[in-house]
C-alpha cells in the first residue's frame, strides 16, 4: 500500500513525524510555540495549543526580569525546540510591550569565533588533537563577551541606519535618530564606542563616520588641526622668504641681521617639521599602537590592524581613551561595554537582554568532543556573568557535559553557584508527555476542519493506550519518539498489499519497530550508532 494512501485514509497532509531538526520543522513552525515567528497555520495547526517542555517555564523565567537557567539534554531533547520557543515568547513579549521590549542575542553559531581564536594560535583541522585543545583552553570570559556583544551591536546598528537584516531584526520606535540626540551626551558616546569596536566588517569604518555624524558628535578635532597645520606649515618659512625679498626689492632699510634672518628661517622650517613629524609619524604611530593592542585583545572579531586604525582616526579623543577601550584582558571593560548597550537600548525601547547558546556540539573544531565542549563553554560558568542585572544568559547543553559538570570541585561550584542558575540536570519524557507531544502533532498535520483523533485510532483496537505509552517510553525523546510513529507507519503501508486497504496498525508492527527503535536507541547511548 502507498504510504499517501494512509495519509488520505486518515486526512493527514503531511507527514506529522518526518521533523528531526526543529529548525527545519514546517509542524513545529506552526504548533510549537513558534507562532509568532510569522509561521502561517494550516490544516488542525490553527486551534493546536503549543506544546513546550514541562521544565519550559523555569527555563523561560520572567521576560520582564530576566535570569539565567542552564539546561542539559540529551540529542533530540529538544534543545533547539526551547530555543524558538524562547525566540517566540520574547516576540510576543515585545509586541504587547513595546517601551519593554527584550533583546534576543542568539549565541549559536560559534565557528566563525573558535575559528578565529585558533588562527590566532596558529592552529586548526589538521593539527594533533592536544594542540586544538590547548587553544581552546585559552578561550577566556572576555573573548565570549566580545563575540556576544559582536551579535548583537550590528543588529542595534542596522536598524538604525535602516539595513535590517535576516529575520532577528531590531524594532525600534520612529525616528530613533532624534531619540538619542535627546539624549545625554555620554549616551551618544557609548553608542559610537560599541559600534567602532563590534560593528560587523567590511565597512565598519564607513559606518562609524555615518553614526558619527548622525549622533552629532564631533570627530577626531585634534588630528583635524594637525594635519592642517602639517599641511600648511610651509607659510611659515616662506613667509620668511618672501618678507626678506621684498626688503632687498623695494631696498628697505635692514633693521635685522642676517643671523637673525637665517634663525627665522630655520626656526619656521624647524616648527614645520614637528607638524609633519607629529602628524605622519607621531599620531599614526600612536593609532596604529592602539589598534594593535585592540586587535590583540579582540581576537575572537573580524578586526585587522588596518581596518582599526582607520576607526580610530574617526573618533574622539574622549572615545579613545585607553581606560575606556578594551586593550587589556580585564573583565570590568566588557561588562562596562556590555551595561553601554543596556544603556543605549533603554531610549529605543529595551530593558532587558536574553543571551542563548545552543548547538555547543555542532562547530567544526568541536565535532561533539565533551573535552573541547568543555573548554569552550566553561569559562561561561560564573556566578558574576550569570547573574548581570537585566541580562539573562539561558545555556542549553549536550548531557555529555553534566557528566564533566559532577567531576568538578567544590570551589568550581563555590564560583559558579549553580544554585542560583535555574538548573535543569536533564531534559526528561515521560511516556504520557511524549504520547501527548504526537497527538498534537497528528492532528495538527490533518485537513482543515477535520474531527481530532487520539494516536490510538491509527492502530488496530487490541493495542491499547497504554501499549503505545510504553513504546513512547522507551524512546526517551521526542526525535526518536517521531522515529518510532514515522517507522510504524511506513512498515505498516509496506506489508499491506493494495487491495487489502488495512488503515490501522496491528500490534506485530508495533512490537517489532519498538524492539528496533529501542536497540537504535541503546547502541546510540553508547556511541557504537551514528543515528
Amino acid at each position: 500500500m502507498n504510504i499517501s494512501r494512509f495519509y488520505e485514509h486518515w486526512k493527514i497532509v503531511e507527514n506529522p513525524f518526518a521533523g528531526e531538526e526543529a529548525r527545519h520543522d514546517p509542524v513545529f513552525a506552526r504548533i510549537g510555540g513558534a507562532q509568532g515567528s510569522g509561521a502561517s497555520p494550516t490544516a488542525g495547526a490553527a486551534n493546536a495549543r503549543p506544546i513546550t517542555h514541562p521544565d519550559f517555564q523555569k527555563i523561560l523565567g520572567d521576560l520582564s526580569r530576566p535570569s539565567s537557567s542552564i539546561v542539559f539534554g540529551e540529542k533530540g531533547s529538544g534543545k533547539t525546540a526551547i530555543r524558538l520557543q524562547i525566540a517566540a515568547r520574547i516576540d510576543e513579549h515585545n509586541r504587547a510591550n513595546p517601551d519593554a521590549k527584550v533583546l534576543l542575542i542568539p549565541y549559536d553559531d560559534l565557528n566563525p569565533m573558535l575559528d578565529r581564536l585558533c588562527a590566532a594560535f596558529k592552529t586548526g583541522l589538521d593539527d594533533e588533537p592536544p594542540e586544538v585543545l590547548k587553544a581552546l583552553e585559552k578561550l577566556r570570559l572576555v573573548d565570549h563577551l566580545d563575540s556576544i556583544l559582536h551579535n548583537a551591536v550590528p543588529k542595534v546598528v542596522d536598524a538604525l541606519l535602516d539595513e535590517q537584516r535576516g529575520t532577528s531584526a531590531v524594532t525600534l520606535p520612529d525616528k530613533p535618530w532624534k531619540i538619542l540626540r535627546r539624549s545625554e551626551p555620554t549616551l551618544r558616546r557609548d553608542l559610537l564606542i560599541l559600534q567602532s569596536l563590534y560593528d560587523r566588517q567590511p565597512g565598519a569604518s564607513e559606518r562609524t563616520r555615518i553614526v558619527r555624524r548622525r549622533l552629532r558628535l564631533p570627530g577626531n578635532r585634534a588630528a583635524f588641526v594637525w594635519r592642517m597645520l602639517a599641511l600648511f606649515g610651509w607659510i611659515l618659512p616662506l613667509g620668511v622668504l618672501a618678507a626678506d625679498v621684498s626688503q632687498k626689492f623695494w631696498e628697505w632699510p635692514r633693521q635685522f641681521g642676517p643671523l637673525v634672518y637665517l634663525g627665522s628661517m630655520y626656526a619656521t622650517l624647524g616648527l614645520w617639521l614637528v607638524f609633519l613629524i607629529k602628524w605622519f609619524i607621531v599620531d599614526r604611530w600612536g593609532i596604529r599602537h592602539a589598534a594593535r593592542r585592540l586587535r590583540k585583545q579582540l581576537r575572537t572579531l573580524p578586526w585587522t590592524t588596518e581596518t582599526l586604525s582607520r576607526t580610530l582616526w574617526l573618533l574622539p579623543w574622549r572615545v579613545r581613551d585607553p581606560a575606556v577601550l578594551p586593550t587589556d584582558d580585564q573583565e570590568e571593560k566588557r561588562y562596562a561595554m556590555l551595561g553601554r548597550l543596556r544603556r543605549v537600548l533603554v531610549p529605543l525601547g529595551y530593558r532587558g537582554l536574553i543571551i542563548v547558546l545552543d548547538r555547543l556540539d555542532e562547530p567544526t573544531i568541536i565535532a561533539g568532543d565533551a573535552v573541547r565542549m568543555k573548554a569552550v563553554v566553561w569559562p561561561l560558568l560564573n556566578n558574576k556573568f550569570l547573574q548581570q542585572e537585566g541580562i539573562g544568559v539561558k545555556l542549553l547543553l549536550p548531557i555529555e557535559l553534566r557528566h564533566e559538570l559532577f567531576r568538578e570541585s567544590a570551589a568550581f561550584f563555590q564560583e559558579a553557584r549553580l544554585d542560583k542558575q535555574n538548573l535543569v540536570e536533564k531534559l526528561n519524557w515521560s511516556g504520557p508527555m511524549l504520547y501527548d507531544l504526537c497527538s498534537t502533532r497528528l492532528n495538527a498535520c490533518r485537513e482543515a476542519g477535520a474531527a481530532p483523533i487520539a494516536l490510538t485510532d491509527l492502530f488496530e483496537e487490541d493495542v491499547a493506550r497504554q501499549d503505545i505509552i510504553d513504546a513512547l517510553e522507551q524512546m526517551h525523546q521526542p526525535r526518536d519518539a517521531f522515529k518510532l510513529l514515522y517507522q510504524c507507519m511506513h512498515e505498516h503501508a509496506a506489508i499491506v498489499p493494495d487491495e487489502q486497504a488495512r488503515y490501522r496498525i496491528p500490534r506485530s508492527v508495533l512490537d517489532m519497530v519498538r524492539r528496533q527503535q529501542a536497540e537504535r536507541v541503546s547502541m546510540l547511548s553508547r556511541g557504537i550508532r551514528p543515528a
